[in-house]
């Protein structure tokens, strides 16, 4: 099938204007290990925004002959676009949205490659090192605001949820945007795009012209999740760990709406860091939330979080179903208390640095055959490592499910095999059937069709 492409050259309205020659060979530079690929790959990403389609292989293969190229004037850069996907533009000019996300990826692309990567000061061999990366990338893209108090928000769910639970997500965004709060989300589209929509229109009601809607993702999982239209600020981080310590580190308060695998992620994610001993005394306000049809999903992920990590992992967070007003309630009284904690300990406002964050949350998960099976899933283990161990196991499905390399891996090597304990594989086993049941799993085709297989072979 043809799609509709266009050819262009841009230049850049905000975030970069200047390269050095050698940054611009490096980005052209298409050997093995070259920044051209990746480059290329996150710009096509964020010229399918609003895309009906998570498939990340699917949509490189659909724009093969995609290709961008950067051009040194002396007046500062451009880009040529050729064969773009032809929805980025109205009346032959590019959407300014996406122009500032394509120079947001341009920015990041080179900052990471350029200050990141073998720097000694910010070695990825440390916790410490790591953290600092994550600071320095941040601050980079101006997302970290001194003066500001804290009020962003996050907002988890699933970029696949009914247009029931969009418009549930979006009406909690609208009541949190009336009262002040900023907005942060993986940047995609479902639960990503309705608490942003709706927080525009609240900010708008209130004549907040510097409402932020900010956007954080990584190269992995962009093509699958696109950013969405609203996203007024977008961060590119280097893997998927790092996008998830920029969350919780710049992020005041979350607020999880219906999803799947990746979702469930997340909420494993941060669990973990919370239940770890170090951060007994830190608040972080958390709440699950979706209309009244997603009573059911929750009550299933609160009783696989109370059979794996225990009533104290439950007790770190709050259902409300059906009640946005008690939702954004809630959210600005727990922005309060963050204030008030982060200034009786001298923490920053705009990044959590005492949140103690174990280096089994921060190193990278390759989600291969061997890495998949190896993961250890039992309970004989401190509860912080099992949830990290467990946020690994739908780290993997969502790289089989929608990522690039995950879906290739499969075609070529078959499902993943996951195992370890049987109460664990039955309770695993259960919840992703659920999501399959619910059509979470996907949004580009009806059937579902698993990328992996639980093998329950291991007694309790």
């Amino acid at each position: 099938m043809n799609y509709e492409v266009f050819d262009a050259v841009i230049s850049p309205k905000a975030h970069l204007d200047l390269l050095s020659k050698a940054e611009v060979g490096r980005l052209l530079d298409t050997s093995k290990g070259g920044l051209y690929t990746l480059f290329r790959n996150c710009s096509l990403a964020v010229l399918s925004s609003d895309i009906d389609l998570d498939d990340g292989k699917e949509l490189l293969e659909r724009y093969k002959s995609f290709s961008i190229r950067i051009l040194q004037e002396e007046r500062g850069i451009k880009l040529e676009l050729k064969n773009a996907p032809a929805h980025a533009f109205v009346d032959g000019k590019m959407i300014r949205g996406i122009n500032e996300h394509l120079f947001a990826v341009l920015r990041d692309v080179i900052y990471v490659n350029d200050k990141i990567k073998d720097n000694p000061r910010l070695s990825f061999d440390t916790s410490e090192g790591i953290t600092n990366a994550v600071f320095h990338i941040l601050r980079n893209a101006n997302i970290l605001i001194p003066r500001f108090e804290p009020n962003l928000v996050l907002c988890w769910g699933g970029h696949s949820i009914s247009r029931n639970e969009y418009e549930y997500a979006k009406e909690v965004g609208y009541q949190m945007g009336l009262r002040g709060l900023d907005i942060c989300t993986g940047c995609g589209p479902g639960a990503m795009k309705g608490p942003m929509k709706g927080a525009a229109i609240g900010h708008a009601k209130q004549r907040i012209t510097n409402g932020q809607y900010l956007g954080i993702t990584e190269p992995g999982i962009i093509a699958a999740e696109p950013p969405n239209p609203i996203v007024s600020d977008l961060v590119i981080m280097p893997d998927i760990e790092k996008r998830l310590e920029a969350f919780v580190r710049t992020g005041h308060a979350i607020v999880v709406f219906p999803g799947g695998v990746g979702t469930a992620e997340e909420i494993l994610y941060l669990l973990g860091i919370l239940l770890h001993p170090d951060n007994a005394e830190i608040p972080f306000p958390l709440i699950f939330s979706g209309p009244a049809a997603a009573e059911d999903y929750f009550k299933e992920i609160d009783y696989f979080i109370g059979q794996t990590l225990g009533e104290e992992a439950q007790n770190l967070y709050k259902i409300i179903i059906d009640d946005p007003v008690k939702v954004a309630q809630e959210m600005k009284r727990g922005v309060i208390d963050i204030k008030e904690h982060r200034e009786s300990t001298g923490d920053a406002y705009y990044y959590n640095w005492m949140l103690k964050i174990d280096k089994t949350f921060q190193e990278p998960f390759v989600p291969t055959h061997e890495n998949m099976r190896d993961l250890q899933l039992d309970m004989g283990q401190d509860k912080h490592h099992l949830a990290a161990n467990l946020r690994r196991v739908f780290s993997g499905i969502v790289a089989g499910n929608v990522k690039d390399e995950g879906i290739r891996a499969i075609e070529e090597h078959g499902l993943f095999e996951i195992n370890g304990d049987l109460i664990i594989m039955e309770l695993i086993d259960s919840l992703l059937a659920s999501f399959v049941g619910q059509h979470r799993m996907k949004i580009a085709s009806k059937e579902y069709k698993p990328c992996y297989r639980i093998v329950k072979n291991i007694a309790a």
